[in-house]
């Protein structure tokens, strides 16, 4: 499903929600290859590949949102959330810096290649050596403070029904009117499935040049989550300069199943500002 804009608001896997994408490697005859999947402690080169249905570097891309690949890194306790735009040089290496600590880590490339019919996600695991403290899932969260913003989330992920999801900025208490664009959109939100990491790359309702969405302080997406179930959901979004993002948890429930709801029948903080190297949720991102 795309907005006026173009964007695709359910999933970059190509399967329109049906499932989430990342789960894989491997789709459609590219496949995601790091250099190493062991990896050390702290700030680092990390270096991959798209490789093509040829068994050769895919070098073409078709930019989405403004880049031609999205790397998003996740510990897979969901903490360490990070949203990179690697370079890529002539022979198909990608290379970004990326902070990170000990841990079970999973790497998303969101990407189009040249020639393909569709965007895609790939999926990687990787291992980062080191004393490994896995973090209790945050229960759940619909107000996120980001240093001096607050992020609250209003509405409902359903199994299988697109809903609207709105979140709305605040700065000091203030409501925030003048976000600005980043990657084409006031807001970038990323959901994944506790459990297996399924991936949901959603974008909002509107664009900052339509002539109609207000910079603030709501952005409305619309998503749809394959499954029941509870999500980590990560909201990037940019003011006064600065790219920052939100989190929360959400469970993925049926309407008639909340409280309150009547029956219906079934449907057919952290701060990484990458360039001080720390690892939060209030961070700039490449």
């Amino acid at each position: 499903m795309k907005n006026n804009s173009g964007h695709d608001m359910t999933s970059h896997s190509g399967h329109g929600g049906a499932r989430p994408g990342g789960l894989s490697v491997s789709e459609g005859g590219y496949t995601l290859q790091f250099d190493s999947t062991i990896l050390s402690t702290g700030v680092q080169t990390v270096t991959f590949r798209v490789i093509g249905p040829d068994g050769q570097p895919v070098t073409e891309f078709t930019p989405e949102h403004e880049k031609e690949l999205h790397l998003i890194a996740v510990r897979r306790d969901t903490a360490g959330f990070q949203h990179v735009h690697p370079v890529m040089d002539r022979k198909g290496t990608w290379s970004v810096e990326l902070a990170l600590e000990p841990g079970d880590w999973r790497f998303f490339a969101d990407i189009h290649p040249a020639g393909h019919d569709g965007a895609m996600t790939l999926g990687i695991d990787a291992s980062v050596a080191g004393q490994y403290d896995p973090r209790p899932l945050p229960g759940e969260t619909r107000t996120a403070h980001v240093g001096a913003y607050t992020v609250t989330l209003d509405g409902e992920l359903t199994p299988g029904e697109a809903s609207d999801l709105t979140l709305t900025v605040s700065r000091d208490g203030r409501p925030v009117t003048d976000l600005q664009p980043y990657l084409g959109a006031y807001g970038h939100l990323v959901a994944l499935r506790v459990g297996d990491l399924g991936y949901l790359h959603v974008h909002p309702e509107g664009a900052p040049d339509d002539g109609t969405t207000e910079p603030g302080p709501e952005i409305t997406f619309m998503a749809t989550a394959p499954s029941g179930g509870t999500y980590r959901l990560y909201l990037d979004f940019r003011h006064a300069d600065g790219v920052r993002t939100a989190e929360f948890t959400v469970p993925a429930t049926a309407a008639s199943s909340r409280s309150g709801a009547a029956p219906q029948a079934a449907p057919a903080h952290t701060d990484h500002r990458h360039g001080h190297h720390t690892h939060h949720a209030d961070h700039a991102h490449r």
